[in-house]
């Protein structure tokens, strides 16, 4: 179907765009117009509410005034850059504001409106907005096959997994800079997929693995003879991914002598094997993962700085299994199955709801790769078909309840607390109490001082 000259036409059939005003006769009005449009609508009377809408609605607009009573539009655009830094933001104002909307668009706004604005012109930036922020989710039915396997609802893994799909549509090279036990090279897996190498190889590499002096030989291959015990050819693992992907992991323990080789690479597009006097081209993408601060590491001189600033055109960092706890019964109840599978003994079926809440509120300082090692010693130990917490608590070693009570929380982390736990519980106001630690009537008092309707977290029916 070709548009009209003088209508707009929505990039994508209902994609999802929050209004923030509070004026409801423009709140009104905008999404009487945006529903017309077939787009999505879902409005907010203040900043603090469209915050908390941000995790459940996932958006893939705001729209915002720019002077609001209490926090102002400049202000939310602030704080959706710390959670959904990829989200464009677009900003409405009045005539006299004009020059606060032009500062606003040199911090990171898209773009800016005045009022009163054309309904066509509103449509067109709109739609262009759409357009920088495809894919408008990772999650959808076309791109859902590359990052199978990652299991999460956390609107921080939602940010990442973004970020991996726009940086894959390249052939930039990546790092990915987090803690161990994160989850870094299924992220790089899931990169390579979502890329146009996905029928290519993809090939591993633990640089901390390989002793330092076969790592060359390793990566790039070597001659017969080239060395002692070289008893004949050998093909190294950027021949074997020609045209896919090389994944260094623990890039932060390679030795300094092979970094300025692995630089020349990088620059040159060329591998010499080990005993060969001329070098052959390679077309591989390179991502690399380092649980190390790399920026100490150049300080210290354990770490180039021309390969730092090679290896890590896109930067993505995982969070910690602690920052993302409302994903922890998905994973228990991921990996329950698995072990099921592999073992037709098990006698487990569940884990009870204290046990869960254990889980969910211990420190995690080993992240996803601990959480995994304490279902299978609770599996293997359980001789009930319902987990309880004392067997859950032992295999923590009494290490459990980070998530602190509300009256010991800062206040500036009270909001995000609250978020956390209605996600937990999908919107079940007695779990999510007693996961506070609180009644369900001082809980209440809670979330209307931070505007957070449980309904909102809900699942769909």
């Amino acid at each position: 179907m070709t548009p009209s000259s003088n209508t707009a036409v929505a990039v994508e059939p209902s994609a999802r765009i929050l209004i923030v005003d509070d004026d409801p006769s423009l709140l009104k009005l905008l999404s009487m117009r945006l529903n017309a449009a077939n787009y999505e609508v879902e409005t907010a009377a203040n900043a603090h509410t469209a915050l908390a809408r941000l995790p459940q609605f996932k958006p893939q607009l705001v729209i915002t005034d720019l002077r609001m009573e209490g926090m102002d539009g400049l202000s939310l655009f602030k704080e959706i850059q710390k959670r959904f830094s990829s989200l464009p933001v677009i900003i409405l104002t009045a005539h006299g504001t004009i020059p606060d909307a032009i500062n606003a668009t040199r911090k990171g706004i898209f773009s800016y409106l005045t009022k009163p604005f054309d309904a066509r012109q509103l449509l067109t930036v709109i739609e262009e907005a759409l357009l920088q922020s495809i894919p408008i989710s990772v999650n959808n039915d076309q791109s859902e096959d590359w990052r199978s396997g990652i299991i999460s609802q956390s609107p921080l893994m939602d940010e990442v997994l973004k970020q991996a799909y726009r940086a894959a549509q390249s052939d930039a090279s990546i790092l990915i800079q987090s803690d161990s036990g994160t989850g870094k090279e299924l992220l790089a897996k899931a990169i390579h997929r979502a890329s146009q190498r996905k029928d290519k190889p993809f090939v591993p590499i633990n640089c901390a693995a390989i002793p330092d002096n076969l790592l060359e030989s390793e990566l790039f291959g070597h001659r017969k003879g080239a060395f002692t015990g070289a008893e004949r050819d050998h093909e190294g693992l950027f021949t074997a991914a020609e045209g896919g992907t090389v994944f260094l992991d623990e890039i932060g323990d390679m030795p300094i002598e092979f970094q300025s080789k692995l630089l020349r690479v990088l620059e040159d597009y060329e591998i010499r094997p080990v005993g060969y006097t001329e070098s052959t081209p390679t077309n591989v993408r390179i991502i690399s993962a380092t649980n190390h601060d790399l920026d100490d590491q150049i300080s210290n001189g354990r770490f180039r700085e021309d390969l730092f600033y090679r290896l890590n055109v896109v930067v993505l960092e995982l969070p910690t299994l602690s920052e993302r706890r409302e994903d922890i019964p998905m994973l228990t109840n991921h990996f329950l199955n698995k072990l099921r599978q592999q073992n037709p003994r098990c006698v487990v079926d569940n884990f009870s709801p204290e046990a869960i809440e254990l889980l969910v509120s211990a420190p995690w300082p080993g992240n996803i790769r601990q959480l995994l090692n304490v279902i299978e010693q609770v599996t293997v130990l359980s001789s009930s078909p319902i987990v309880p917490a004392s067997l859950v608590e032992r295999a923590l070693r009494g290490k459990t309840g980070v998530l602190l009570p509300l009256a010991e929380a800062q206040l500036h982390f009270e909001r995000d607390y609250l978020v956390k736990v209605l996600q937990i519980s999908h919107g079940n106001v007695t779990q999510a109490a007693r996961l506070a630690r609180r009644n369900r009537t001082e809980f209440y008092r809670l979330l209307n001082k931070h505007h957070l309707e449980p309904e909102n977290f809900r699942e769909n029916e």
